[in-house]
């Protein structure tokens, strides 16, 4: 199964490609490549991999690539600087392309050094892990973290095309296969009630690497994704209905110390919390609750934080957020399945009664 999405941006529109031996064929990256120099970004994990494969596509460019250490932990603006440290020792013009080869972590990296460099230049996406291909890779957030709070240096800067290539799910581990399910199961509880039901129905063959199940989930994702960005790209409205669970999900990442808890681990335990307040307010009956942490269960993922994070902790993390306005923390939460509001309409002691009651689960 293949197919092209459209995220739907005027002049700046972008396709998404997805299908198996897409990141070999050098047709698909050459209508998005600026000029002959070619930045590959990637990291120690996925270079040996697949970096061999992107650069017999494009051998008849000039390329050269920066490998970065693997994993959350050096999201960071010095690992980030050594891709502007390879930029300019190659003496890289404006109309080079930086291409991320990667998950999450190389695509936020590499978009926002492209945004940066020369003040903007092109880039690809090349996601290799679930999680990428079915949310980060698309959309234009771009950014590193800082060690007191998760993604707050960055920019909005839209890739020339995506290209999901299904078959590096082949060599991704079973927890990187379960962290990008929590993405999926978002959309579903935000905007797509339908896919949530699908989920629930198909979760075991997501988790067997069925081609047909895991190219649906990540079409289905990627055209929430599209959709939204097209009406919102700067997160001014609906958009940040897509932060269900991450406000709790990232002080989580924090907490615990960036790199020990996978980004779709924190954020499935994010999105147990906000149900279990949107359950407190009145919002979501019983029946929806036990329906959101069964799948979140089914996709083998915590729904609870780690032990050792006190309430207060949380608090604040939670407090240094992007989603915080005139001193209040806004959450997305839950009305029903499909139904999401962002709020900061709840009692401060509801929510420290959540993070009271959540119990501790080791990871």
């Amino acid at each position: 199964m293949s197919g092209t999405l459209v995220v739907e941006l005027g002049a700046r529109s972008y396709p998404i490609d997805i299908g198996r031996g897409l990141i070999g064929d050098a047709e698909r990256y050459r209508p998005h490549l600026a000029g002959r120099q070619v930045m590959v970004v990637t990291n120690e994990t996925v270079a040996p991999l697949y970096l061999g494969t992107v650069e017999a596509a494009l051998r008849s460019y000039r390329l050269e690539k920066v490998i970065l250490p693997d994993g959350e932990q050096y999201k960071c603006l010095d690992v980030w600087n050594r891709i502007f440290d390879r930029l300019l020792a190659y003496r890289f013009g404006r109309d080079c392309t930086v291409i991320a080869l990667g998950g999450g972590v190389i695509g936020d990296m590499a978009g926002f050094a492209a945004a940066c460099y020369q003040r903007g230049v092109a880039f690809i996406q090349v996601p290799t892990t679930l999680l990428a291909q079915v949310d980060s890779s698309v959309g234009g957030k771009t950014g590193v973290n800082h060690r007191l709070g998760k993604n707050m240096i960055g920019a909005f800067y839209q890739p020339r095309a995506v290209l999901a290539d299904t078959a590096t799910l082949d060599t991704l581990p079973d927890r990187e296969l379960s962290a990008g399910l929590a993405e999926v199961i978002k959309y579903g509880l935000v905007r797509d009630p339908a896919l949530f039901d699908w989920l629930e129905a198909n979760m075991g063959a997501l988790l067997a690497r069925e081609d047909e199940a895991l190219a649906h989930a990540i079409e289905r994702s990627c055209q929430n994704k599209a959709e939204v960005v097209a009406a919102d790209e700067l997160e001014g409205g609906q958009r940040a209905l897509l932060n269900l669970g991450h406000t709790f999900g990232h002080a989580i990442e924090i907490g615990v110390g960036y790199g020990e808890w996978l980004h779709g681990e924190a954020v499935a335990a994010g999105i147990c919390m906000a149900a279990d307040l949107s359950q407190r307010l009145g919002w979501l009956d019983d029946t929806s609750v036990a329906r959101v942490r069964g799948a979140v269960e089914s996709a083998r993922l915590p729904t609870s934080p780690p032990t050792g994070l006190s309430r207060q902790r949380l608090l604040d993390l939670m407090a240094v957020d992007k989603k915080v306005q005139a001193g209040r923390l806004r959450l997305v939460l839950l009305q029903g399945i499909g139904q999401a509001v962002v709020t900061d309409d709840f009692p401060p002691e509801s929510l420290g009664d959540v993070l009271q009651a959540a119990p501790t689960a080791p990871h």
